[in-house]
């Protein structure tokens, strides 16, 4: 009798963990090696769009993730200085129908927490240590760990985000491009929902050299903020770098007052810079794979990052239960299905960085009047043009492998 496949995963970050939920549910062994000592995310807000929605109803969170989430009533592109509204698009209502689920702003330690509550008894998961290489040895791959032991597997799996040394130890270590951008976050707690300048919806504030982003997480207990403005000052790729309210102020000196009004309430306010990659025409080597930022670092203009990580775990999942111990076949399978999309998410979120800054008045009147005449087309249509990533549905990946097999 054949041992069950074994999977490592290095990085119990949130792709890391939907992938583990993923394989845990189709009964495939499966181990999370973290860095951090306890599980845990940063204190931030993420856009759970329609289509890692139907993901995480696929694993069974749905009900959770209503608990822990906040829907908007809109998109709404706001003009930087007077605030006037560039398009409204409606979501609560529309996505369920439009997409076929919901569109969620979460808390994204809450979003980490209910991902990876069937680890929460310890079990299936290593904490407070680190990859150091990977190898692929005959039909086992290996990962050496920091603490000097290996972990051996059918396929090991980094997960370990940008700075993956997965990554590293396939492809060798390749710098990425600052891209000129910083970016702020930070978010305010809410006394009384809502607050009178910060509507129920996700707003995209747009000016010269920068935009903002907002939207209410915690049920609408606490406001996020995304902040990002065009800067010559090379900042870390990190997320843990402290600012301070008075920075972030300065950096939007002459925005609407209701902009102002919200920086002055933030308390921890942190920054990084944003770098970019572009995408890898390949993923995986022998028995080894990448996964989420790892694999298709992306900036945030379409708030896909955290998206494409769970759309990810949830399509190998499937793709190693479709193909079982055919290793090779499952990485074929996951890499034909998920890098094209990745690929076009990585490019198009890059070109909607230099949209929402457009530098000049003439500029932003010929958008903003695109905007407008799109939106009497369809009222429907998403302001930031991303209706085709909402609508893609990463559940039903197992019946295109077989086509894929076909064409192949």
């Amino acid at each position: 009798m054949s041992r069950p496949l074994r999977v490592g995963i290095v990085g119990g970050g949130i792709g890391g963990v939907a992938l583990s939920r993923a394989l845990t549910l189709r009964g495939i062994e499966n181990h999370v090696f973290e860095r951090a000592s306890a599980f845990g995310e940063v204190g931030a807000g993420v856009q759970v769009t329609p289509n890692a929605v139907k993901v995480l109803k696929a694993l069974g969170l749905g009900d959770d993730l209503k608990r822990v989430g906040f829907l908007p009533q809109a998109m709404v592109g706001r003009n930087w200085r007077s605030g006037r509204e560039l398009f409204r698009t409606p979501l609560k209502e529309s996505c369920p129908q439009i997409y076929g689920a919901e569109f969620y702003h979460v808390h994204r330690a809450d979003l980490h927490a209910i991902l990876s509550q069937h680890l929460a008894d310890g079990k299936g998961a290593t904490l407070g240590t680190h990859c150091t290489g990977v190898r692929t040895e005959g039909e086992m791959a290996v990962a050496t760990l920091s603490d000097g032991s290996e972990y051996e597997a059918d396929l090991i799996v980094g997960a370990d985000g940008v700075r993956s040394v997965v990554r590293d130890a396939l492809f060798g270590t390749e710098s990425a491009q600052f891209t000129g951008h910083m970016c702020w976050r930070a978010l305010v707690p809410v006394d009384r929902h809502p607050l009178k300048f910060v509507s129920p919806d996700a707003a995209f504030w747009m000016g010269p050299h920068g935009h903002l982003v907002t939207y209410y997480v915690n049920g609408g207990a606490a406001v996020n903020i995304v902040a990002v403005n065009e800067s010559r000052n090379w900042v870390e790729e990190s997320w843990n770098v402290r600012s301070s309210r008075e920075e972030l102020t300065k950096a939007y000196e002459g925005w609407h007052p209701d902009v102002i009004e919200l920086f002055s309430r933030t308390q921890d306010v942190y920054k990084w810079g944003l770098f970019d990659r572009d995408p890898m025409p390949a993923w995986s080597k022998g028995r080894v794979t990448l996964l989420g930022d790892a694999a298709h670092p992306m900036l945030p203009f379409l708030s896909q990052g955290a998206a494409m990580a769970i759309e990810d775990g949830y399509v190998l999942g499937a793709a190693l239960e479709h193909y079982g111990r055919d290793i090779g076949a499952a990485l074929q399978a996951y890499e034909a299905e998920r890098r094209p999309r990745t690929s076009r998410v990585q490019l198009e979120a890059r070109e909607r960085g230099k949209t929402y800054h457009l530098p000049s008045p003439w500029a932003q009147f010929k958008r903003d009047l695109l905007y407008r005449w799109r939106e009497l087309i369809n009222p429907n249509a998403v302001g930031i043009q991303a209706n085709w990533v909402y609508i893609y549905d990463a559940t039903t990946c197992a019946q295109r492998f077989g086509r894929q097999a076909l064409a192949a």
